[in-house]
């Protein structure tokens, strides 16, 4: 759940602790052309990386090359909201390999010496997040304010920042 007063005063804390909290995140290098996937991160909030497990002969790492990538997330409570920018690398760290495996990862592979197992490693750069309430009683308050009056709904706070 978003803490609204941690989004305004720490927010890439809260962004991190987002990333901890979810399974899945939109992945994708937009000039590539190819469409985001999902995948599930490896946050490493000491090193200001975001790891991914991955097949070699996968789509993201073919577009590694081709620029800047972006990382999405929604969590579970839709409360929150993140956009992620960074340099995508294709990075077969076996420290990393060791430090993040676990037996859903190895359902996609034959273990961790699988000639096709690879890492890809976000080194993000900047964020943009939306935090908002999940209460539907300050949300209808919120909607019903704005229709009787001339203001937008307040249900929340965006901010950018460098990472």
């Amino acid at each position: 759940m978003a803490d609204l007063k941690e989004t305004k005063t720490d927010p890439k804390k809260q962004l991190w602790d987002e990333i901890d909290g979810v399974r899945a995140v939109m992945l994708g290098v937009p000039a590539s052309g190819q469409h985001m996937q999902p995948m599930a991160p490896m946050p490493s909030r000491e090193e200001n990386r975001i790891w991914f497990f991955t097949k070699k002969d996968s789509d993201l790492v073919k577009a590694v090359a081709a620029g800047k990538a972006h990382m999405c997330l929604v969590s579970d409570d839709q409360d929150f909201h993140a956009c992620v920018s960074g340099q995508l690398a294709e990075n077969k760290s076996q420290q990393h390999i060791d430090r993040f495996w676990s037996s859903v990862v190895g359902a996609w592979f034959d273990g961790k010496d699988d000639p096709n197992l690879t890492m890809l490693e976000l080194i993000p750069d900047h964020a943009s997040v939306w935090a908002s309430s999940d209460s539907s009683l300050r949300f209808g308050w919120e909607i019903a304010k704005a229709n009787l009056s001339d203001s937008e709904p307040d249900l929340g706070f965006h901010t950018q920042f460098a990472m």
